[in-house]
């Protein structure tokens, strides 16, 4: 599904666009919108003052500016265990909630239109109400492709958990159902979230910003198992996949290989050194630098 969004997976664009659709259907998430939003994190990876990664992290002097209490709370949020319950939200929640959402606002947005056509007495307003309803920009897709994506994403993902339970009953499927997209989402959350929150790794602002130095330095690559690898798609040689989105998941290995000479600043982690990358969460805007909780409250 990812690659697909890359267009990376097949030569076709519309064959990615239907793989990645289909694929988006078995996670439970609308391919299309993730995958767009998965290219504006390509596009300024490295450049913390407009991407903030997927916990939408403090600058330092915002972590400052909260309560005792709104501090607190930042911490837990933050906190590696939130993954599980963050992940539950992101597949299995969030899609519903923001087409619920957006179809809410649309409605009131209709509402206030039409409200406000009657107060000033326009009521040719009213009639000619189609040219507005297609001017209408939603805050929770950008795009036609987006919001159809969203919809038929949708219906095909509630069709198929009602089917699931009538096959195998409503306790048994989200029992099972539960634990497995929970598990996997906060697998992948934390994959992605350690692949660009660690010590030292290149976090600037616009003005200094550089992109090579956003893929080479500002992703790590994971030193783990080969059979894991498998299973990761080979993500871990992350920096070439900044370097380079096209590159399919099936060369990246050997696309790392033959440019190591040009990732001699990109950072190798290992499993035994993911947990402190957890505690990099706030962003020094006057370091140009992430930083820990600690570091900022002593």
């Amino acid at each position: 599904m990812h690659d697909c969004g890359h267009g990376s997976l097949f030569n076709s664009r519309w064959l990615n666009r239907l793989t990645g659709f289909l694929l988006g259907v078995l996670n439970a998430i609308p391919q299309h919108p993730w995958s767009r939003g998965h290219a504006y994190h390509h596009k300024h990876n490295g450049n913390w003052q407009l991407y903030r990664g997927p916990s939408a992290l403090l600058t330092v002097k915002d972590y400052r500016a909260l309560s005792k209490k709104n501090k607190l709370i930042y911490a837990i949020s933050r906190h590696p265990l939130m993954l599980f319950p963050g992940g539950f939200f992101y597949l299995i929640i969030k899609p519903r909630l923001t087409l619920i959402l957006g179809v809410i606002d649309f409605f009131v947005f209709i509402l206030s239109e039409t409200l406000e056509s009657i107060k000033r007495k326009e009521f040719k307003d009213i009639i000619y109400l189609k040219k507005r309803i297609l001017s209408h920009k939603s805050k929770f897709w950008y795009t036609k492709g987006e919001l159809t994506d969203l919809i038929l994403n949708n219906i095909m993902v509630i069709f198929t958990w009602s089917c699931m339970c009538s096959w195998l009953g409503a306790a048994n499927f989200w029992s099972c159902y539960s634990i497995v997209m929970t598990t996997s989402a906060a697998i992948f959350i934390c994959v992605f979230f350690v692949q660009h929150n660690f010590e030292n790794s290149y976090a600037h602002g616009s003005k200094d910003w550089n992109y090579l130095k956003g893929a080479t330095e500002g992703s790590s690559n994971l030193v783990v198992p080969d059979w894991l690898n498998w299973f990761f798609a080979d993500i871990s040689f992350h920096s070439i996949h900044h370097l380079c989105e096209r590159i399919p998941n099936y060369n990246l290995r050997a696309c790392h290989i033959e440019n190591e000479q040009l990732l001699k600043g990109a950072k190798k982690l290992r499993l035994s050194e993911i947990p402190s990358c957890f505690s990099y969460i706030l962003w020094d805007e006057n370091q140009q630098e992430l930083t820990t909780l600690a570091s900022v409250d002593n």
